[in-house]
């Protein structure tokens, strides 16, 4: 299958718009098109609607399958570039969504200032990604929300932020200026594997307010934010997030709306606990550091 064709598709899925997926990989409109029409044929599926562009059920099923595919690649050709040159000191930094929002990209560039010696690779963590790619050791420090309930893993708290509920447009309570908990819990979640860890889970759903309940269940599933709001826009259920998602995430037909009585909850820098690497320790000072100097904005 080839790779252009997958990425095309992935542009034209996050973007709902064949336009800006074009513009965004450099590419005509019609070669763009064609990459989506030759891989509806070798699927023998539609994967558009087209107007408005949005996913078909075909579609959502292979976007999370086309993810897993590039991501492998991506992990592949790392790791055999980082093996062709073995004395390149590597770290490999794993970000969930947004990360710590603003704190995310200074963090980075100010480690890659203070060891222009030590090649970075970035990595793109699923939902279901909470601690396994560090425990599994594809990466040595991780941008997640929210804390790391694990024995294995240290925690460095990075921001504190108001939880906020990712809703339709067209629903009633988008019109509101905030929502309370007793709003937002009998709502349809956009849902996620089952083997997600439970801290995510929780997050996510508002477990502890729910009493321990499962929620409603919308008729998607989703393991990137960006997955979330295609199915939100589409009318299918809600998300919900922390305050800087908003920010990051502005998505035609969805709305953020704060959750004034939720408890706000944490995005930390999780690595493995003890670990004797310098550059990690390194990284977390950093990052503990800019995030006292520079919190993220409520």
């Amino acid at each position: 299958m080839d790779l252009r064709r997958l990425s095309s598709f992935l542009a034209v899925a996050e973007e709902q718009h064949f336009g800006r997926a074009a513009a965004r990989l450099f590419l005509s409109p019609s070669a763009l098109t064609g990459h989506i029409q030759q891989l509806e044929r070798e699927l023998g599926a539609r994967l558009f609607h087209r107007s408005p562009v949005s996913l078909t059920p075909a579609g959502e099923r292979f976007a999370r399958h086309a993810r897993s595919l590039l991501d492998a690649v991506h992990s592949a050709t790392d790791d055999v570039a980082g093996a062709s040159q073995p004395d390149v000191e590597t770290l490999r930094i794993g970000i969930m969504g947004h990360g710590s929002a603003e704190l995310t990209p200074k963090v980075i560039d100010a480690f890659r200032r203070a060891r222009p010696g030590i090649r970075l690779a970035l990595e793109t963590l699923t939902f279901t990604e909470h601690t396994s790619a560090l425990l599994s050791r594809r990466v040595d420090v991780a941008f997640v929300r929210p804390a790391v309930a694990d024995e294995r893993i240290a925690v460095d708290v990075l921001s504190t932020e108001q939880r906020i509920i990712v809703a339709p447009a067209r629903w009633e309570l988008a019109d509101a200026p905030s929502v309370r908990l007793a709003d937002v819990l009998d709502l349809p979640f956009v849902v996620v594997p089952p083997h997600t860890p439970r801290p995510f889970t929780d997050y996510l759903y508002f477990t502890e307010a729910r009493g321990g309940e499962a929620p409603r269940r919308s008729p998607d599933h989703a393991v990137t934010p960006q997955e979330v709001l295609t199915s939100v826009s589409a009318g299918r259920g809600a998300g919900s997030a922390l305050s800087s998602f908003a920010r990051y995430y502005p998505w035609p037909g969805t709305v953020s709306v704060p959750v004034v009585d939720a408890p706000w909850e944490h995005s930390v820098l999780a690595t493995r606990l003890g670990d004797p690497n310098p550059a990690v320790r390194l990284f977390r000072s950093l990052a503990t550091t800019l995030a006292e100097r520079f919190p993220v904005r409520p």
